[in-house]
């Protein structure tokens, strides 16, 4: 028995210390899979990068800023009447905030958990 690829999407969260300088890092990847029914965020801050970028970063509002997100992934909040696409969809619209997504692009997986945690390893840490 062969396993099924099968499509997905993701984005890379960046975290912008300051919206006026346009500098960023990545903090964490946003995934979704329609036909697994699966969205989540993954997401890891280094403080020492981040205060490199910049020494008065707000760590603490990146990390509300990034808990909010996983909140939006499982349905709370504003989120709850929202299918897992218009979430997705919502995530990674534009913005001018301490966190935002980057394009997103797609690819073929399995298991979109195991494709998340492989992207976090890629791009982020």
């Amino acid at each position: 028995m062969t396993t099924r690829l099968t499509p997905y999407e993701y984005a890379i969260i960046q975290a912008v210390p300051r919206i006026e300088r346009g500098e960023l890092m990545n903090v964490g990847v946003l995934l979704y899979s329609q036909r697994h029914d699966f969205l989540s965020a993954r997401t890891h801050l280094d403080e020492t990068r981040l205060r490199a970028l910049d020494p008065a970063a707000d760590v603490e509002g990146i990390r509300t800023a990034l808990d909010a997100w996983d909140l939006t992934c499982t349905g709370g909040g504003a989120s709850e009447q929202m299918r897992l696409g218009e979430r997705f969809r919502w995530l990674v619209a534009p913005r001018s905030t301490i966190l935002r997504a980057g394009p997103v692009h797609m690819g073929l997986t399995t298991d979109p958990s195991v494709e998340l945690d492989r992207l976090v390893g890629l791009l982020v840490r």
